[in-house]
């Protein structure tokens, strides 16, 4: 089994995996990418039945990527819905040649920053908010959720600047390649693996400092 980030507290023998990456991110068929180009195809067209589909596709994940960066469940569920509306609104300058997916992502996290700058990083939940709608479940966040565990990674992740923090959870929790990551953050791959190396030392760096 494969772990992606496995962090051990410098004053207890425990060890905490930010992620369990029990499965390897999954690679899409061709069929699933021409399916899903249709849908655009058809979405620019004006299909709002494809545009729906596509909202259904994506919802979980843009809320999940909003939610990790910004802490709250209402400001992660306003910025999914601005996301969404956002790319209504550009679908049609869409060029299908580029990844529909990390431009969608790009501008959640976006979004995301721009709140986190707006309120001034206040940030801090705790687990009791988060949402019981199994509509909204998404296995992968489970290490961020349910558990005081997910309360203390929470608390380390908060505490890392914005740039750090979104390229640490897009790979280590949204599993997504650095390729991608430099897409949607709009840097070059060697600045997205820098950073992602800097975000790890700096988690595991907080990390040590957690009260057990």
């Amino acid at each position: 089994m494969t772990k992606t980030m496995s962090i051990e507290r410098q004053d207890a023998s425990q060890e905490v995996e930010l992620v369990n990456e029990s499965e390897a991110r999954r690679v899409r068929s061709p069929e699933e990418i021409a399916y899903e180009r249709d849908l655009i195809q058809r979405s620019q067209a004006g299909d709002r039945d494809a545009f729906e589909e596509i909202v259904r596709t994506y919802e979980k994940k843009v809320f999940w990527i909003a939610y990790n960066l910004v802490g709250h469940v209402e400001d992660a569920r306003d910025i999914a819905q601005d996301s969404f509306l956002r790319v209504h609104k550009a679908l049609g300058r869409f060029d299908l040649r580029f990844n529909f997916y990390t431009w969608l992502y790009r501008i959640v996290v976006n979004l995301s920053i721009d709140r986190l700058r707006k309120r001034g990083k206040q940030n801090s939940v705790s687990i009791e908010e988060f949402p019981t709608d199994p509509a909204t479940d998404y296995d992968a966040e489970a290490a961020l959720r349910n558990t005081e565990l997910g309360d203390q990674i929470r608390q380390v992740l908060d505490d890392m600047p914005d740039k750090y923090r979104a390229v640490i959870l897009l790979r280590d929790v949204e599993q997504l390649g650095c390729e991608e990551i430099s897409e949607i953050i709009g840097c070059t791959n060697a600045t997205t693996r820098w950073r992602l190396h800097k975000a790890r030392e700096m988690f595991r760096e907080k990390w040590g400092r957690v009260d057990v």
